[in-house]
């Protein structure tokens, strides 16, 4: 090996923490069922070429430049997973409806015969909708940002107010996830903060891995509820239950998202760089 090829190396070593925190973030944007995985390879692929193609005479730091082509392959790997059809979409959002609907009457997640039931279908349909899902992307890059994809993916870094505003909301998601329940807080840094397999979770909290599955989607759902009703709170209203003893513990979950710190503390979760501080 070259001492180029050595020194080339180091650096994609060096900056695979950043690809990690690229992830992350993108993973806050998009479905839950997005495969972390998939991502990660896609990631860690570009910041091989990166490497390969930097020079450093241009004055770029390197940091900047490979973030620019990650961000790049992780949005061509969401459009290439794209492909789930209307159909698929439509069933997704019926299924999601009817479990809303049915949380809020009965005080607790339904079971999938009582989704069933509300729509009017078998268990094997809801599980084959479900498993749909599960392999689709429902993904539209408008929710990324106001601007189109390849102005995103060309933006060699973020203005000091987007960024100031991109650190105030790791900081929130941050304070919403140490405020979740013991369960679900668990779980949602058990399988995405610490990579753990979902069986090694199931195993260590008693449950089946479907309560785990379940346990994840709620967690997210509160987490996502939860930022918007303090970072937008018009798009906070339109999930949000309006009555019932679920309305109540979740508005409380919210209050107490925003009683955990300061703009200074949130601040303080990442650098001046937007990466995240270790704990």
């Amino acid at each position: 090996m070259s001492a180029a090829d050595r020194r080339r190396e180091d650096v994609v070593q060096a900056h695979m923490p950043l690809v990690g925190h690229l992830v992350r973030e993108m993973l806050t944007r998009v479905p839950a069922h997005v495969n972390r995985d998939d991502l990660l390879s896609a990631g860690y692929a570009a910041l091989v070429h990166a490497a390969r193609g930097y020079d450093d005479a241009r004055g770029v730091p390197f940091a900047r430049f490979a973030a620019a082509r990650v961000r790049g392959a992780l949005l061509d790997e969401l459009r290439g997973l794209d492909w789930a059809s209307r159909s698929v979409r439509q069933r997704a959002r019926r299924t999601d409806t009817a479990r809303q609907e049915l949380t809020a009457e009965l005080g607790r997640m339904p079971t999938v015969r009582e989704v069933a039931d509300r729509l009017g279908c078998s268990v094997e349909d809801i599980e084959h909708a479900d498993d749909d899902v599960q392999r689709a992307v429902v993904f539209s890059l408008q929710g990324f940002a106001t601007v189109g994809a390849d102005d995103m993916v060309t933006e060699p870094s973020a203005g000091p107010e987007e960024l100031l505003i991109r650190r105030e909301r790791v900081g929130y998601l941050r304070d919403a996830i140490d405020a979740l329940p013991e369960r679900l807080r668990a779980v949602v840094q058990g399988y995405f903060f610490e990579e753990r397999p979902m069986a090694l979770i199931a195993e260590e909290l008693g449950v089946t891995e479907s309560r785990v599955s379940q346990l994840r989607a709620e967690a997210l759902t509160l987490l996502r509820d939860g930022l918007n009703t303090h970072l937008d709170p018009a798009l906070a209203a339109q999930n949000r239950v309006k009555e019932g003893c679920v309305a109540r513990r979740r508005a409380a979950y919210y209050d107490l998202i925003g009683n955990r710190g300061t703009l200074s503390s949130r601040l303080a979760r990442t650098g001046p760089d937007g990466l995240t501080v270790a704990a």
